[in-house]
């Protein structure tokens, strides 16, 4: 029996892997300024992501709000479920 395991994966490189933002470097200076957060709380680009949990993240005037899908890229799949995009006040 083959067991596959899911290693949790780091916020920085997450958002860059799954396209949400171009470059890591860039996931990390906004993580570091506080930018994002994870359930609610903010983040540190080093916090390990699980599947199901939810980013909230403020980039110029938009807030996105995505869950976590997958870990694992995937030819022509969205590693996050997009659940709203709007414009901040």
């Amino acid at each position: 029996m083959i067991r596959t395991v899911i290693r949790p994966m780091r916020l920085d490189k997450y958002l860059k892997v799954s396209r949400i933002i171009k470059r890591r470097t860039l996931a990390k200076e906004a993580a570091e300024k506080d930018k994002i957060e994870v359930n609610g709380k903010v983040a540190k680009p080093s916090i390990q992501l699980k599947i199901n949990d939810e980013l909230t993240l403020y980039l110029g005037l938009k807030i996105i709000k995505v869950r976590v899908t997958s870990l694992v890229l995937k030819k022509d799949e969205l590693m996050y479920e997009l659940l709203s995009e709007e414009k901040r006040p």
